[in-house]
């Protein structure tokens, strides 16, 4: 599913000189390349190139709100918005077919974050299948004062056989008529990486008193709200805020990945 926030935003410009893609990143830079590595960078190059744009230049400015070794696809989310402005900004010629094939080149992540919504995902991430489900859905995202490299967490859920988690959170409203019960294997990988995670959901499903689910490969964590806390949502956030001391985000669902619009 995508949430709405926390969110970064992707600025795109034309200039004429130099040509390809000049990149900037600023916010929340701990950890974000600032070069060529960076996904967005890559993703806008690649859609100029395939497109045979990438004579022409472009300025791009990544204000980052969402960290990095969070779990919650940032740089995937990132790399989709660059696709998506500098295709309308250029006017290139690529179909939304042709998008989705780039995306997937660039990550796994990528494809749904072009389309966003709600899906059931296979494959490597390439194989979507969109899910009915009404935006508006409460939200909380924990995001601890550390982060996870994902690689690292992968190799620890190799190398402890596959593991599946034991935990079980509880779905609300029209998820629940979808899929009752959430979870998530990489969490007991992400824990066996950072044992401080176990500390920090611990604390954070006590304060809001519902379970937690881990974001991804971690660190953050997101909280289904259920109907009778949505009231209560802010009182509750700002109460973690104090508690924990960490940034907590009041969010819900969107039925897009990217917002694209022209300033």
């Amino acid at each position: 599913m995508s949430i709405r926030d926390p969110h970064d935003v992707v600025e795109v410009e034309a200039v004429p000189h130099p040509g390809g893609v000049t990149f900037l990143v600023e916010g929340e830079v701990g950890d974000v390349p600032t070069g060529s590595e960076n996904l967005a960078m890559r993703a806008g190059e690649t859609v100029m190139l395939r497109a045979g744009r990438s004579g022409h230049g472009v300025r791009m400015t990544l204000r980052k709100k969402i960290p990095a070794g969070a779990g919650l696809g940032g740089g995937s989310a990132d790399a989709a918005a660059a696709m998506g402005a500098v295709r309308r900004m250029l006017e290139l010629e690529l179909s939304d077919a042709e998008m989705l094939e780039i995306g997937a080149e660039l990550g796994s992540d990528v494809p749904f974050c072009l389309t966003g919504g709600a899906a059931w995902i296979r494959g490597r991430g390439e194989l979507l299948e969109p899910v009915d489900l009404p935006a508006g859905l409460p939200y909380l995202v924990a995001i601890p004062p550390f982060r996870l490299s994902t690689p690292a967490v992968y190799a620890a859920w190799d190398e402890l056989g596959g593991p599946r988690t034991r935990r079980r959170v509880p779905a609300f409203g029209p998820v629940a008529a979808l899929l009752p019960e959430l979870s998530n294997d990489l969490e007991p990988a992400a824990e066996a990486v950072e044992p401080r995670l176990v500390e920090f959901r611990e604390t954070l499903e006590r304060l809001v008193g519902v379970p937690a689910l881990l974001a991804g490969s971690g660190s953050a964590y997101v909280v289904p709200v259920p109907d009778d806390k949505v009231g209560r949502i802010d009182a509750v956030a700002k109460k973690v805020r104090r508690a924990l001391k960490v940034t907590v985000a009041t969010s819900q669902t969107v039925n897009q990945g990217v917002r694209l619009s022209s300033g």
